[in-house]
């Protein structure tokens, strides 16, 4: 099979691609934080792999998962463009989630990664399961 796309190409889809303020992750579970009433997260981590939030005084790294970059299965999301490509794209991304994932449970980190499909219908039992709920950090009030 060949590439539709040039390696030059692929290169500026992928810079197109913001990694950092993503309204339909990111900034939606902001919302929820704040709706929630949950505090003491911090973003911009220079733990392992960049956390998108972290909340270090429960040593929680929270990571919010594209479905198609990191392989959720919610829909068929593999373009038929350059499939191969993409497939082995987001094997190596699903791989480097595991390891992280394994390190930062290595270093007490508790790790949590909520799917866009999770955040986008509100689904937020991931949350609820690490008590984020219990009145978040005693006396935190900056949140960014």
């Amino acid at each position: 099979m060949t590439d539709t796309f040039s390696q030059k190409q692929r290169s500026e889809i992928m810079k197109a691609v913001k990694s950092k303020g993503n309204k339909s992750t990111e900034v939606k579970l902001i919302e929820i934080f704040k709706s929630h009433h949950i505090t003491g997260w911090r973003r911009n981590s220079n733990l392992i792999g960049h956390p998108d939030f972290v909340f270090p005084q429960k040593r929680i790294a929270l990571f919010t998962d594209g479905c198609f970059w990191h392989g959720h299965n919610c829909r068929n999301l593999i373009p038929s463009n350059n499939a191969e490509y993409w497939e082995k794209k987001i094997k190596r991304n699903k791989t480097r989630d595991k390891v992280i994932t394994k390190e930062l449970s290595q270093k007490g980190w508790k790790v949590i990664r909520i799917w866009e499909c999770e955040i986008k219908k509100g689904k937020i039992q991931k949350l609820i399961a690490t008590n984020l709920f219990s009145g978040g950090e005693s006396g935190t009030t900056k949140n960014a």
